[in-house]
């Protein structure tokens, strides 16, 4: 197995294994190279507001927070898992109802314990953001590697 796959696998386990991104039918896209996408179906179980069908916050929140971490474990400088330090989501807008939606992280800059990024979550209109946020995670560097 390539390094690549071996990285692809263990981002899926690490999503996987997280209850919430199961229970929001998370599914991941694409990974490598400090970057992922992660999407998420709409489902009326996630709906905030029943009269406008609009997916929750919360949902946007959660599928964000766990692309950005699957983008830190992807990252070449090979970390074995990391947590939230920081993440900061600006909603722009509502997401269409009954529409996917997309999150996309990226590192931008990492350090020796913190893995610094960006990202936008996206329903079916690609180029009008729902959501974008900026966030700092943690590195956790496998065990008998310096620090």
């Amino acid at each position: 197995m390539s390094e690549d796959e071996e990285k692809l696998a263990l981002a899926r386990r690490f999503i996987e294994a997280i209850p919430h991104s199961r229970a929001l039918a998370m599914h991941l896209e694409a990974i490598g190279g400090g970057h992922a996408v992660i999407s998420m179906p709409w489902d009326e179980r996630l709906v905030g507001d029943p009269r406008t069908g609009v997916i929750h916050g919360g949902a946007v929140s959660a599928l964000m927070d766990t692309c950005c971490g699957a983008a830190v474990m992807s990252h070449p400088e090979a970390p074995a898992g990391t947590a939230t330090i920081d993440l900061r989501i600006d909603y722009m807008r509502a997401a269409t109802p009954r529409q996917r939606i997309t999150a996309r992280a990226e590192v931008y800059h990492i350090t020796r314990t913190v893995a610094f990024l960006r990202a936008t979550a996206h329903d079916e209109e690609a180029g009008l953001p729902v959501a974008t946020a900026t966030g700092a995670f943690t590195v956790e560097r496998p065990k008998g590697e310096a620090k």
